[in-house]
């Protein structure tokens, strides 16, 4: 499955990829601002990850490219059937350019429109607030903060949802109420 937006491309992260994604999310300024990307990060784990990526335990997951060139990845974990928890992540040669939105509002429209989940959560650490711009622009409003232990210290992490959508076919008001 392959999702297009007007400058990038969002697809499975095939076994070539390694390399790339090593060199991206081991920078430690990308992978510090993530809960699962170790640092360093070699590209045997790269390997490894993927290969996990393509047995189907890591949940939905794409890379994103720009011009053919891996420049991050992005995806969701399912966590019943109404609901999934988003993700992304960005190499540094590429952010403030605007390819995170992009992305993450593709991915939130796959989401709701591929598995019909009702409602989507996301987090980001509280002292990343390029992530949360990004996390805003779909709408997904903050629920609150927690604390996170993160490579051997505490971290604030900020919860945010993208509220619920109505259910097909449902009514939003009843016609009784509706002006005309």
């Amino acid at each position: 499955m392959n999702i297009r937006t007007p400058r990038l491309l969002l697809r499975t992260p095939e076994r070539a990829d390694a390399a790339r994604l090593s060199l991206l999310a081991g920078d430690y300024d990308v992978a510090c601002m993530t809960g699962s990307i170790p640092h360093p990060y070699s590209e045997q784990q790269a390997a490894e990850w993927i290969e996990s990526v393509l047995a189907g335990e890591e949940g939905v997951v794409f890379a994103i490219l720009r011009s053919g060139v891996v420049i991050g990845c992005t995806g969701y974990r399912a966590f019943g059937a109404d609901h999934a928890e988003l993700g992304y992540w960005i190499g540094k040669p590429y952010w403030g350019m605007g390819y995170g939105t992009e992305a993450v509002e593709a991915l939130v429209a796959h989401a709701f429109g591929a598995d019909g989940f009702d409602y989507l959560t996301a987090s980001h650490f509280a002292d990343n607030p390029a992530s949360e711009r990004v996390l805003k622009k779909p709408r997904l409003r903050r629920l609150g903060q927690r604390r996170a232990r993160l490579r051997g210290a505490q971290r604030q992490n900020t919860m945010r949802d993208l509220p619920p959508r109505p259910r097909r076919g449902a009514c939003r008001a009843p016609h009784s109420l509706v002006q005309r």
